[in-house]
């Protein structure tokens, strides 16, 4: 498996990003594809591990990554293309936004550089897309019965492909004008350009899938119906009901939740809308320091913003420039430096909001103090305590709330049918069964906000599910 002493050998290759100057320029993708030689190496560095935590702990799809990183390894570009899509469904969008916790998990992060995974994965689909491998595999035989799929994020478009595959008939209904949901109005160009989705769309559509686009479930088509015209639903429309600031001065203009902002943004680069939230010439603050925040201000900067900060309620997490993981095999809780944050920002943690302040009704101040975190006392959830004489104001004129997500949205659709949620708000599901029998709920809809890799994976499993549960019935 791999090159005998290919680790030993052979340096892990980083990612390499286009000049920060010219990727400003443009919502291009920001990252520059490896040469066939140098992932060849990286695949050989893949070592013959005895229980290759990549996928067994790392992966949450299993996908199959010392088989192929050894047929890249050996030149066997379609090999690799096979094994891989056994598992998954998608690999150039998890190849591109994935985190990889398989890196984290290898083997070699023990104490070492992990193989270069993400890189290759992404490098065997695009080969697969090149070469003419990616062909689509309408079923065989027709089942007769009908689903259909709310929602066309990862979890809706894996479920819709792997339902159509067993041969039932299945329509993919999208609230807005194009098929992607969160891949394509919620990620960036620069991250995920839309025609790697558009060529995959194609795909489906070449299989049987039916698209209804521009369709609110319980809105312009009820349940009621859908129900009376399929033999399943299943609901994979996501998380999105953003987490709220209750401060004084909240509802003054220019305070945006930042998916709102995300989404006109890739509407605008992709000329489906003009006009909407712009950061041009603004000091933009985003609040919030995961991935929907970095992806503010790599948007922001884009858009030419003159100055932006990020605020976190959050500690800073501890910082760590060695190449190996210092929680292995888990995910370690590290300082990440993304490549919008290398584009220009200003990063500050144990940060709180008090209060905005505007004129004519625009936010142009906002008041803050500084924190640190208390632990909780006899099991209580840890608190926090302000620093005296920390308070502070900064002059601002575009705030974007990127603080998370709390649960699916509560929408006329499950309320009417009276669907079960849990404590915290979401779906509640039994094996991917909602409370009402021939509904089901899969990805974010069901387990909260979380990674597409996991939403592909609750998608190829709520699948498998829903059709075990039609050939019973």
């Amino acid at each position: 498996m791999g090159k005998t002493n290919g680790f030993l050998e052979t340096g892990r290759s980083e990612l390499r990003y286009r000049d920060v100057d010219i990727r400003l320029t443009d919502y291009n993708e920001v990252t520059i594809d490896k040469t066939v030689e140098e992932l060849v190496e990286q695949g050989g560095r893949c070592m013959e591990c005895g229980t290759p935590f990549c996928h067994s702990i790392g992966c949450p799809i299993v996908n199959l990554i010392p088989e192929w990183n050894d047929a890249i390894w050996r030149g066997q570009w379609k090999e690799a293309f096979e094994r891989l899509e056994i598992t998954n469904n998608f690999p150039e969008f998890t190849g591109r936004v994935c985190p990889a916790p398989c890196e984290t998990s290898c083997t070699l992060s023990i104490n070492d550089a992990p193989v270069t995974i993400k890189q290759n994965e992404r490098a065997i689909i695009e080969k697969a897309f090149d070469e003419g491998w990616v062909m689509p595999r309408p079923p065989r035989i027709e089942s007769g019965k009908t689903v259909a799929v709310i929602g066309s994020g990862p979890a809706g478009l894996a479920a819709a492909q792997q339902l159509r595959r067993a041969g039932h008939r299945v329509s993919l209904f999208e609230k807005n004008r194009k098929i992607g949901g969160l891949l394509r109005y919620g990620i960036p160009d620069f991250k995920l350009d839309k025609r790697v989705i558009d060529r995959r769309i194609a795909q489906l559509l070449a299989e049987g899938v039916v698209f209804e686009t521009g369709v609110h479930i319980g809105d312009d088509i009820s349940i009621r119906y859908l129900r009376n015209k399929n033999d399943a639903i299943l609901f994979a429309i996501g998380a999105s009901q953003p987490r709220e600031l209750p401060v004084p001065g909240r509802k003054l203009g220019g305070i945006h939740y930042a998916m709102n902002f995300l989404s006109q943004s890739n509407r605008r680069a992709s000329g489906e809308m003009e006009g909407g939230i712009e950061a041009e010439d603004k000091t933009v603050l985003v609040i919030g320091g995961g991935d929907t925040g970095s992806d503010c201000i790599g948007t922001a900067r884009r858009q030419g913003a003159k100055k932006v900060y990020q605020y976190e309620i959050m500690p800073k997490p501890m910082v760590w420039n060695e190449s190996w993981n210092p929680s292995w095999p888990n995910w370690p809780n590290i300082l990440r430096t993304t490549s919008s944050h290398k584009e220009g920002c200003e990063r500050e943690w144990n940060i709180e909001t008090l209060s905005f302040e505007g004129r004519n009704n625009a936010v142009n101040r906002g008041n803050f103090r500084r924190i640190e975190w208390m632990p909780g006392v006899k099991g209580a959830r840890p608190g926090i305590r302000a620093i005296p004489g920390s308070d502070f104001s900064l002059d601002i004129d575009l705030v974007l709330l990127a603080m998370g997500f709390v649960h699916v949205e509560h929408s006329r659709a499950l309320i009417d049918q009276a669907i079960e949620f849990d404590e915290r708000g979401n779906i509640r599901t039994d094996n991917y069964h909602t409370s009402i029998e021939g509904l089901f709920a899969a990805g974010d809809a069901d387990v909260g906000a979380s990674l597409v890799v996991r939403a592909l994976n609750h998608g190829r499993l709520a699948a498998q599910e829903i059709n075990r549960w039609l050939m019973k019935n």
